[in-house]
């Protein structure tokens, strides 16, 4: 199951100097680094950011602080990619994660979140493309994400999917601003979904786009 909360602006690029591109906006400037274990600032900053972003879509998934230092401390698993967006003055922007899956070939996006502070201008997005970026240069072959529904954001959400399950992915409607387009935007395709995944109702859906 993926979590995922996205924001759709758009920041402007500079080269930096270790010859990655890191990202500016009109306000302050942005760059995309590994999180790592000892970075106890920016873990505190992204465990209240998950807890404060789904809290209102996705209660159950980060009720609280333990739970999200949980999720964030996880990231450092040797199967794992953590990367956070921080500004200037070190304030998290926003986090990313990736997990290996069958043998490399195929990587998770889980999870993704933005600050709402930060919502709205491209944080988001420059952290899928950069995730893209970490999960090709280990020749992976496909990314994929688990978008769930649990708050009746979509057409597949509060109705019995079967037995045409595909049928009603194929007249999927966003009806209150659900992230699946945001990914469809950045490439990812529906790809299937998990009726009932979390409750009657509360499908995941599932979405996946090449990388290589």
């Amino acid at each position: 199951m993926g979590k995922t909360d996205e924001d759709g602006g758009k920041l402007k690029r500079r080269a930096r100097s270790d010859g990655r591109k890191s990202e500016k906006s009109d306000e302050r400037e942005m760059q995309i680094v590994d999180l790592e274990p000892d970075h106890e600032k920016l873990i505190s900053q992204i465990a209240a950011m998950l807890v404060e972003v789904f809290k209102e879509h996705s209660p159950e998934a980060w009720p609280d602080m333990n739970a999200a230092l949980k999720e964030v401390r996880e990231s450092f698993a040797a199967d794992r990619i953590s990367r956070v967006a921080i500004d200037n003055s070190e304030n998290v922007l926003g986090w990313i994660g990736g997990i290996r899956q069958y043998d490399g070939q195929v990587w998770e996006l889980h999870p993704l979140v933005v600050s709402l502070a930060a919502q709205g201008r491209g944080v988001g997005r420059a952290l899928v493309t950069d995730l893209e970026a970490r999960v090709k240069e280990r020749r992976a072959l496909t990314l994929w994400v688990g978008t769930d529904d649990e708050d009746n954001q979509t057409s597949l959400a509060g109705v019995d999917l079967y037995p045409n399950v595909f049928e009603h992915i194929v007249n999927i409607k966003n009806l209150r601003n659900h992230p699946y387009e945001f990914y469809q935007k950045l490439g990812f395709v529906i790809v299937g979904v998990m009726p009932d995944a979390n409750g009657f109702g509360k499908p995941d859906i599932y979405m996946a786009k090449r990388v290589s």
